[in-house]
């Protein structure tokens, strides 16, 4: 059964391309996926352990093993004046709890104004023909829980999912399929401040909004062409006609 299992996922994975699929095998002990919008608006999802949420956030939950998650409690922490939050899967691995944590922000400049977010630092400006992303992770603010059977393998990681073309940008595995820029550090140097620089140059129009105007003018194209044929064919009828 395990065998079965193991090549259902490798084999999900070459179907995929791997999309997604790190996650199954990395020790992924705190995640935020951060989804830019032109405009500014901005979306985070949050996958950390229980235990990552108290030692990296400082957060007031009880990180034992046999602990309920209360929900309603992390969403109160998560909420703010300019944040919407609301709590997605939760699940269990390597004898720790874990949760999603979904988040809605107008303005991702003010991101840092959510305790929960304000070890970074925000800058989204335009600067010429480009957009300019900068963020910045300073030290954790919380303390190891008692207890925590990490081994050293466990990996913090940062992601933008960014809508129009990257000009620029010092993530170290380069651009991943769906326009997605990766950071990591392990868990023991994010615990222990070590900084995390992210850097990036977007253009200022979005992949959708250009692939719709190059559709749109394709079928302005292939709509004229048409019309130029049924000219041409009624002219070459009256001609006959006559």
């Amino acid at each position: 059964m395990r065998l079965r299992t193991a090549a259902a996922l490798v084999l999900l994975c070459a179907v995929t391309g791997g999309a997604g699929c790190q996650s199954l095998f990395r020790q992924y002990e705190y995640e935020e996926e951060l989804y830019v919008k032109l405009n500014g608006q901005a979306s985070m999802v949050v996958n950390a352990s229980i235990p990552a949420l108290v030692a990296l956030r400082g957060l007031k939950l009880d990180a034992s093993p046999n602990a309920a998650v209360d929900r309603e409690a992390i969403r109160a922490l998560y909420e703010s004046p300019v944040t919407h939050a609301r709590i997605g899967s939760v699940w269990r691995r390597n004898g720790r709890r874990y949760v999603q944590i979904r988040i809605d922000v107008d303005d991702l400049r003010r991101l840092s104004e959510s305790p929960p977010f304000n070890w970074s630092s925000y800058r989204f400006v335009p600067d010429g023909e480009v957009f300019h992303y900068q963020q910045t992770l300073h030290a954790a603010t919380g303390t190891v829980p008692p207890g925590v059977n990490w081994d050293g393998t466990e990996i913090v990681a940062v992601r933008l999912h960014l809508p129009s073309r990257i000009e620029f940008h010092n993530a170290p595995h380069g651009v991943e399929r769906g326009n997605i820029l990766s950071w990591e550090q392990s868990l023991r140097e994010r615990l222990q401040g070590q900084p995390l620089e992210i850097d990036v140059r977007m253009q200022a129009q979005s992949i959708l909004y250009r692939t719709l105007t190059v559709f749109g003018l394709a079928l302005a194209a292939a709509l004229l062409m048409m019309a130029g044929v049924v000219m041409w064919v009624r002219k070459k009828g009256r001609a006959a006609a006559a």
